[in-house]
């Protein structure tokens, strides 16, 4: 890995209007690294995660890709930022009366100048890359949940950004498909160098694929541990919020 971070966040205050849910939130996002943002319901890891990928601002503090200051340049830049991630929702997202294709492809449109030929290549190799080869004109509501999630993250992938953001990726998911798309998280870290910040409460996911991790902690509104979640865990200074998430079956909620 790089030591130089695509991402910094810096002393980060996070909220709605008055109301303050997180405070000095910092940390580092490496190139080819899998962080996850761990902590309780209504802590606050989705609007963290809104601020990151720019849906969101947050009430003080900065946020870097690379050296360029993501919300304090002008909007044209935060966009063109935007345009070099790539985002995986809870539930897939996929537009329902679109193919799995067609779904892949908007993104292409959009926002590059490829003949219709070359997008329906890149459409169908992004779908190959998360297992979906064949799978092209398939509507969303014709395949598996676990399937949808792929399929969102082919269409994630397809500006072939340097950075994804999921947001519970597991979150309705079965075991089996919960670890298959954990599987593919790393396959893909390794083929493409791909870094994701992953909100998750997931524990089997959190502790097989994170390389590092913060914890949100509501009580204090703060981050009380950070780190690999196994190092984290033995760490006689961890606080017991995050010991006892990390030990006791996390938090099933989803809520943020």
């Amino acid at each position: 890995m790089t030591t130089e971070p695509l991402l910094r966040a810096r002393d980060l205050q996070l909220g709605y209007g008055e109301f303050v849910l997180m405070r000095h939130v910092g940390f580092d996002v490496r190139a080819g690294e899998i962080f996850f943002i761990m902590g309780g319901s209504g802590c606050g890891k989705s609007t963290l995660l809104r601020a990151l990928m720019g849906l969101h601002p947050p009430q003080a503090g900065q946020i870097f890709y690379g050296k360029q200051d993501f919300w304090g340049g002008d909007e044209g830049a935060r966009h063109g930022i935007m345009r070099r991630t790539g985002a995986l929702f809870q539930g897939g997202a996929l537009w329902s009366s679109m193919t799995l294709a067609e779904n892949v492809s908007l993104v292409l449109e959009e926002y590059t100048g490829l003949s219709e030929g070359d997008i329906r290549d890149q459409a169908s190799l992004k779908l190959a890359l998360v297992g979906l080869a064949g799978f092209e004109e398939y509507y969303p509501s014709e395949i598996s949940g676990g399937m949808r999630k792929r399929a969102g993250l082919a269409r994630a992938l397809a500006l072939d950004p340097p950075m994804l953001f999921l947001d519970e990726p597991s979150a309705g998911l079965d075991p089996v498909s919960s670890r298959m798309l954990d599987d593919l998280v790393l396959e893909l870290r390794d083929t493409l160098h791909t870094a994701f910040v992953i909100v998750s409460h997931e524990l089997a996911s959190i502790f097989a694929i994170a390389d590092n991790s913060i914890f949100l902690d509501a009580g204090t509104r703060s981050i009380t541990a950070s780190g690999k979640p196994d190092d984290i865990v033995r760490d006689p200074k961890t606080e017991m919020s995050a010991l006892n998430f990390l030990t006791r079956g996390g938090d099933r909620s989803v809520a943020a």
